[in-house]
């Protein structure tokens, strides 16, 4: 199962990064996977679940890997970042793929290449690749990369 994160309502308004942003929209994707999961039958396959997010979803699925609360099959990230946290090893075994569009002018490409160093420094094995000519969006070659890792990741 691919869950695609968007749970940014809440978090537009004002700081995204504030701590009770951080809390509350956690709070809301947690409610929300845990019941997408359940109804879709991966309640307890949490190991054949992908987040796959872009922007704030990409935050929101980096955040409950990075945080240890999810343990599952794989991550990818486009033109998101890690909320300032520290960075539990409890879902280390987790493969992240994060894409980014050097031309990003919402999130800029270092918040990948932070994102990926923290996670590495953590014991994560993370995938960075960083696109010329690309912006705030999801690439056809994006879209290929992370197919790809998908299909190395949970098959």
């Amino acid at each position: 199962m691919i869950i695609a994160t968007d749970i940014s309502g809440s978090a537009s308004r004002g700081n995204p990064l504030a701590q009770d942003r951080i809390v509350a929209v956690r709070e809301a994707f947690d409610s929300v996977i845990t019941d997408v999961a359940r109804r879709e039958g991966f309640g307890n396959a949490h190991d054949r679940t992908a987040f796959v997010g872009l922007s704030q979803g990409a935050i929101v699925a980096l955040d409950a890997v990075a945080s240890g609360r999810w343990q599952i099959g794989a991550l990818v990230g486009f033109s998101g970042l890690l909320p300032p946290q520290p960075v539990s090893p409890a879902s280390r075994h987790v493969p992240v793929l994060l894409v980014h569009g050097e031309d990003d002018r919402t999130i800029p490409p270092l918040a990948s290449r932070l994102a990926a160093a923290q996670l590495g420094t953590a014991g994560f094995k993370v995938e960075l690749h960083v696109e010329r000519g690309t912006g705030h969006t999801i690439s056809t070659a994006g879209a290929q990369k992370a197919l790809s890792f998908l299909k190395k990741s949970l098959l």
